[in-house]
């Protein structure tokens, strides 16, 4: 589905997307601060316009705006996000213990992100990490090259 989407509009697109997701749950929230909503979506167009422009730049944001990135910038954003994830355990991991010492009823937040940043971090194990060897790597002995059959006829 996103292949059909040009690579100029997939940020642009999921800006006005998760703004149109906020607007709407102020509107369900309804109340004297309904008029949130439109700010909320006035911000997100906003957002998803300069998203725009930018990715029609030639330099390292118009191209990670743009979803042209390269290795270098890939692993950029891999590592970016990496380490916001570890900050956010560490956050989720204080406020849980610190909820636990006072007795707080407002422990479980921390304890369910926790375990979403848990299951993030196997799904991303599963996807990038463990899987099947390399059968270069399956070596009895660990010396590149080396043939077991041939080991045997000796």
């Amino acid at each position: 589905m996103i292949s059909v989407i040009p690579p100029r509009l997939r940020k642009p697109l999921g800006w006005v997307l998760a703004g149109a997701i906020f607007a709407a749950a102020w509107l369900v929230h309804g109340g004297k601060l309904w008029w949130v909503a439109i700010l909320v979506m006035v911000t997100a167009l906003a957002r998803a316009i300069a998203t725009y422009v930018r990715g029609g730049q030639n330099t390292d944001e118009g191209e990670l705006a743009g979803s042209r990135a390269d290795e270098r910038l890939k692993e950029l954003t891999m590592r970016s996000r990496a380490m916001a994830a570890t900050a956010a355990a560490v956050a989720a991991f204080l406020g849980l213990t610190i909820a636990v010492a006072v007795w707080a009823s407002w422990w479980w937040p921390f304890a369910v992100m926790l375990v979403v940043l848990l299951f993030g971090y196997l799904f991303g194990w599963s996807t990038y990490g463990i899987g099947q060897s390399d059968p270069a790597e399956e070596d009895t002995d660990g010396a590149p090259g080396h043939d077991a059959s041939s080991a045997l006829s000796r």
